[in-house]
């Protein structure tokens, strides 16, 4: 009858004991919460303060547009007209476009290349990451080896070969020129530029990056591709 008592009381021990130590351990060790790095968060609120910024302004440029088809003393609407198409034209990319702008060249790095290096193609990812932070500081039309993009335009590996609108680019010197609105957007990129990983990127690959100095007239030329549209169609007139 002891023995039967001291195995309940044994049990009955063993797992209170069990019960007390989990309940120790889930208020000693509590539920990890995820948190976001605030490096992070504070590169997401300034690339949504860029965003906001581009908005409002071409919203303001929209008020002005419309402010001057509404104006009674406007003597030459047609004028305004033909300007909103040209301005339209060169956005599209269906006509060439000149401005304020800078020219990077990428090529080989001669100092890797005497030491037995060989050059690979231009990455595509890290084509796209450039051309993504030239848009994100305001370069508004950008030309990569004779090749204008649009919004159409892809940036992709075709067997082997890195292509822009399905054009190989080839492996040594290519030439990207970045037309922006005004010289003091044209100055920012290029500073930013200069003051970024890209060039330690491109040299990890074997290749050196030349940024230069802003100019005040660069010309991108029209895209040779053809230009689609879902939604719009040509209007012949009666």
């Amino acid at each position: 009858m002891k023995k039967k008592t001291t195995i309940h009381i044994t049990v009955i021990s063993f797992i209170i004991g069990f019960m007390l130590a989990v309940q120790y351990n889930t208020v000693q060790s509590p539920k990890k919460v995820q948190t976001t790095d605030i490096w992070e968060v504070r590169q997401e609120l300034s690339d949504e303060k860029l965003r906001h910024s581009e908005l409002l302004t071409q919203i303001r440029q929209g008020q002005e547009t419309v402010r001057q088809y509404e104006d009674e003393e406007l003597d030459n609407p047609e004028a305004i007209l033909t300007q909103t198409v040209d301005q339209l034209q060169a956005a599209a990319g269906i006509k060439e476009a000149s401005g304020p702008g800078l020219i990077m060249n990428i090529g080989p790095s001669e100092e890797l290349i005497e030491y037995g290096y060989t050059v690979e193609e231009i990455s595509p990812q890290l084509l796209i990451r450039l051309v993504n932070e030239i848009y994100r500081y305001k370069g508004h039309y950008v030309e990569i080896a004779g090749q204008r993009l649009v919004h159409s335009s892809a940036i992709r590996d075709i067997n082997g070969k890195t292509t822009v609108n399905g054009v190989p680019i080839g492996k040594v010197d290519v030439e990207i020129k970045v037309v922006t609105e005004t010289g003091e957007e044209a100055s920012k990129l290029y500073n930013y530029l200069l003051a970024s990983s890209f060039m330690d990127e491109f040299f990890i690959d074997n290749m050196l990056l030349t940024v230069e100095e802003p100019q005040p007239s660069i010309t991108v030329d029209a895209a040779d591709v053809e230009i689609r549209s879902t939604y719009l169609t040509e209007y012949k007139g009666d």
